[in-house]
């Protein structure tokens, strides 16, 4: 890959990696409502679930959508039903010091990873990366395409995590905890409408 094309693809990725989507809406959320090192498996999920998915996208799974579109719509459906129930968590999520026993959990690394498969962002992404920086889907081109969103992607992300954990001690009010969380289940709902 020429220097030109792979600063094109390192910007790409940037770009589509760090801007809000449901991966950066639902790691903003854990971050704040668990704090930085409880997201660290979800965060470390994400990176590797997102970067398994360009393989898998690039090596065959691209193939099966040009095959069959109606996958496609199948694909959206399903993301569309499981998005809005995450969004519903997180906008009901409690406060994990709650003392009514009921306390939330944030999302595990293996959770992280099958989270990709149904992110509408993710798959956008991933085809996009691979219909321009792997159009050949030629394995080392594709495993190049997904080793530059690897690097990228995961400081990316956790950047939102970050950024939760910060607004963590202005949300120990039960109230603002609670305005935070429906406005992050608004926004991910919201990501929707960008992606469909």
């Amino acid at each position: 890959m020429e220097q030109t094309t792979l600063a094109a693809l390192s910007a790409f990725a940037l770009v589509s990696s760090i801007t809000p989507g449901p991966n950066n809406m639902m790691l903003m959320a854990s971050g704040a409502n668990f704090g930085l090192r409880r997201t660290v498996p979800h965060a470390l999920g994400v990176g590797f679930g997102f970067t398994l998915m360009i393989i898998l996208v690039g090596v065959g799974l691209m193939g099966l959508f040009d095959l069959f579109p109606v996958l496609g719509t199948v694909l959206k459906v399903v993301s569309v039903v499981y998005l809005l129930w995450l969004a519903w968590k997180i906008a009901n999520a409690a406060a994990p010091d709650t003392k009514t026993g009921a306390r939330s959990k944030p999302m595990t690394f293996f959770q992280a990873v099958l989270f990709q498969w149904v992110n509408p962002k993710a798959w956008s992404m991933a085809l996009t990366a691979i219909a321009l920086y792997a159009p050949d889907r030629n394995f080392g081109a594709v495993l190049l395409v997904a080793v530059v969103f690897g690097i990228i992607n995961l400081p990316s992300t956790s950047l939102w995590a970050v950024m939760g954990q910060v607004l963590r001690g202005w949300l120990s009010s039960p109230a603002r905890l609670r305005a935070f969380n429906w406005t992050m289940a608004a926004l991910l709902v919201g990501s929707l409408a960008l992606l469909i």
